[in-house]
């Protein structure tokens, strides 16, 4: 069977549109056309794609399995062509990646700003969630993960680390007093970061030796940024990632806690959709990340 590249781009658009009607304004067609490409798609296969629910259309069990594969085809084809064209090495069109609320606010910004100064003809669009999203079925050129992939099988390069400091407020420290141990730390106020698998185990390590302590919440905040919020108002005791507390820690509103013990590093990771190009729009992207890391890295502890 002959594959028609324009109806699976037609099929595509729908199912992620939700509407022959939105399918056809993204595509520039009449919804007639659309709905037509379709229904012979659906002929052609010998069997139904899709199913109007209440509000829209979705795909069938079968059509959903389709789609996956149609989108990496269409992706394929338009890759193609763009390594035709890549000699030139210039970057060109949009830009669109995904990266954590708090590493994207931090860090990713300045990375499009510079990216922009250098490529002024590119857009860039930005989603910073710390929802995993489906890269395929959000069409993203890539994606910024900050910590520990779970996926080994993903197409992913580390590009930086960062250390996890313990930190409070001046005020909160003060309560505590001077501290040379992780121990008394237990019967602190924690500040939960539900984000993570464990956020009230930790493990410190210094000189060779490990200790261990399960922290007792009085607070669990649903993402890094509402941990860093409600450490910055004096509730207890968080553990944040160093690229987004450095600046309250130099400027006083933070104070880092057990600075000798250090707490498990993690990794700032580029992630890519399955596919065997990368358009220089991509690559010239995370070499500027990338190059931003390595100053950051520089200037940690």
């Amino acid at each position: 069977m002959t594959v028609n590249l324009n109806r699976l781009s037609h099929f595509v658009a729908v199912v992620e549109s939700g509407s022959f009607t939105a399918a056809a304004d993204r595509l520039g067609l009449a919804k007639a056309a659309v709905s037509h490409q379709v229904a012979q798609l659906e002929k052609e296969l010998g069997t139904t794609l899709l199913v109007r629910t209440t509000r829209r259309l979705s795909p069938t069990a079968t059509g959903q399995r389709f789609y996956e594969r149609a989108a990496l085809i269409l992706r394929d084809a338009e890759e193609a062509v763009g390594a035709v064209s890549a000699e030139t090495e210039i970057p060109s069109g949009t830009l669109t990646l995904t990266a954590p609320l708090d590493y994207g606010a931090k860090v990713v910004t300045n990375a499009v700003a510079a990216y922009l100064a250098l490529y002024p003809a590119m857009r860039v669009d930005l989603s910073f969630n710390d929802t995993v999203l489906d890269m395929i079925e959000k069409r993203l050129d890539l994606a910024i993960r900050a910590g520990w992939l779970i996926d080994s099988s993903e197409r992913a390069k580390r590009i930086g680390t960062f250390e996890q400091y313990l930190v409070a407020s001046s005020a909160y420290a003060a309560k505590l007093g001077a501290l040379s141990h992780p121990a008394p730390l237990a019967e602190a106020a924690w500040i939960a970061n539900g984000a993570l698998k464990a956020p009230l185990e930790w493990r410190f390590a210094r000189t060779g030796k490990e200790t261990s302590i399960l922290g007792k919440a009085l607070v669990t905040a649903d993402s890094t940024d509402s941990a860093h919020s409600c450490a910055l108002a004096g509730i207890g005791l968080a553990v944040l990632p160093d690229y987004q507390v450095r600046g309250d820690i130099a400027e006083g509103r933070l104070v880092r806690l057990l600075p000798d013990w250090a707490l498990p590093a993690g990794g700032i990771h580029v992630v890519y959709p399955p596919s065997h190009f990368r358009p220089a729009r991509v690559r010239a992207f995370v070499e500027i990340l990338q190059r931003m890391e390595k100053e950051r890295g520089r200037v940690a502890g």
